[in-house]
């Protein structure tokens, strides 16, 4: 096999990153909160063997030769130590944790084996309360509501503000990030520290108190299993496929398909078929990818090819010793069949500080060639391909194995796809039940006159 086709091979096999899922940060952090405290006083499992594992599969797969500039075997001299004498697994995974940190990127991250909680019970975050947020300065504010979900039923609307959960006033929880933190990452952090509070397990409620825009509501809202069609990559907690379509009308009467899913997982790709062929007649598209963290990036390929006729490049992602060019695939076939040419109407796409990976490879990508426009905040800025690795101890490393360039020479880790026409998230506009950045899409599709 030769290197292009491995890099192919690697390619089809990566799952996002860090942001791989939303859900795979709520695990991680969940499970280190309870592993502070259990000290055996044998030592840590594996102590010595699992950081030397971990500083081996780094040195080895970096993209990157020059490890980011970083001095690789000084680190090990300096912690390998640390991770020798510690006395819990907890204690090994912040030595861990505090190597990954020295490489300045993304997708590193250490996800527990959950083994050396006090009742070695695994963490049980199945339960979802039905409701996203998103940071707008200081304040959390409620941008999604399930309408099946444990939120809608208790009342919660679009617009709300969080003020505390279980316990915990949201202002607490925004002083514990350093106020240096780029607003990039302060607004992943905060949503993956409310993330880890809120989930739980399955009927059991959360207490919760939000500010309606008259007055502060405290509730208790039940979580409910989360919706969607089960899918796993490797070790990674199951996460469930969503795709939703909408029919909405611009401001001038013209029909636009709306198309939204939640992670880059192969269930999403027969769904999203069959909404390009209801919309294929409409006056444009827009691909909704606010929220999504990412998943296989080999599927960008096949999505893009809806919309392009030929082969055009998206970007490369580039290895050690290995470039593979990302370029759509277009789709001439129907779901029933048919031959059929790919969609040729405007193409909008929605995105926010919680897009992430694969969906920053694919908005980025389709915007560095001109096929797409690309609206609402500047994404995470965590688009490094990853490969996950067992570790000695029962841990599992995520690692990332190569860097992502659009055609266009633009790199998005560390910056992010920076909006087209960025569109602030607008608090006025959510209680009345409006979506500024949809709405602004939907008003430049009557712009291109089709």
């Amino acid at each position: 096999m030769n290197r292009r086709v491995k890099a192919f091979v690697a390619a089809m096999a990566i799952a996002g990153a860090v942001a791989v899922s939303a859900a795979v940060q709520a695990h991680a952090a969940s499970a280190a909160v309870g592993t502070q405290t259990a000290a055996t006083g044998a030592g840590a499992t594996k102590g010595s063997e699992t950081f030397d594992a971990a500083w081996t599969i780094i040195r080895d797969s970096h993209f990157d030769p020059t490890m980011n500039g970083v001095d690789w075997p000084a680190v090990k001299a300096e912690l390998g130590p640390r991770a020798a004498r510690a006395q819990t697994d907890g204690e090994l995974r912040d030595v861990i944790r505090d190597m990954l940190s020295r490489l300045g990127l993304s997708h590193f991250a250490l996800i527990p084996s959950g083994r050396d909680n006090a009742a070695s019970a695994p963490v049980d975050l199945s339960g979802d309360p039905g409701f996203d947020v998103r940071l707008m300065g200081s304040e959390l504010l409620v941008t999604q509501v399930d309408p099946h979900g444990g939120a809608a039923a208790s009342g919660v609307r679009l617009g709300w503000r969080l003020l505390s959960l279980d316990g915990m006033p949201v202002a607490e929880l925004l002083s514990r990030l350093p106020e240096t933190m780029p607003d990039r990452l302060r607004n992943v952090e905060i949503w993956r520290m409310v993330e880890t509070r809120v989930r739980g397990p399955q009927g059991s409620l959360v207490p919760l108190m939000f500010d309606d825009g008259n007055r502060d509501v405290g509730m208790a809202i039940e979580r409910r299993a989360e919706p969607g069609q089960p899918a796993t990559v490797g070790n990674l907690p199951t996460m469930y496929v969503r795709v939703e379509i909408d029919e909405r009308q611009t401001p001038r009467g013209a029909t636009a398909g709306v198309i939204r899913f939640n992670v880059w997982m192969p269930g999403v790709d027969p769904l999203f078929q069959r909404a390009v062929d209801k919309y294929r007649r409409a006056s444009g598209i827009i691909i909704d990818l606010r929220g999504n963290p990412g998943g296989l990036a080999a599927m960008i390929m096949g999505i893009s090819g809806h919309f392009l006729t030929e082969r055009k490049p998206l970007g490369t992602m580039k290895t050690r010793d290995a470039e593979l060019r990302f370029a759509a695939n277009p789709r001439l076939v129907n779901a029933a069949g048919e031959r059929v040419e790919p969609f040729a109407g405007p193409v909008a796409i929605l995105i926010d500080g919680m897009t992430g990976s694969a969906s920053e490879c694919f908005a980025g990508g389709m915007q560095a060639i001109g096929r797409a426009r690309v609206f609402g905040q500047t994404s995470m800025g965590q688009a490094l391909p990853a490969f996950f690795a067992k570790l000695p101890n029962g841990d599992v490393l995520i690692h990332a194995t190569g860097d992502f360039v659009t055609a266009d020479g633009t790199r998005l880790e560390g910056r992010g796809v920076v909006p087209d026409e960025a569109v602030a998230i607008d608090r006025a506009a959510l209680l009345a039940g409006r979506d500024a950045t949809l709405d602004r899409a939907l008003k430049w599709i009557d712009q291109q006159g089709r």
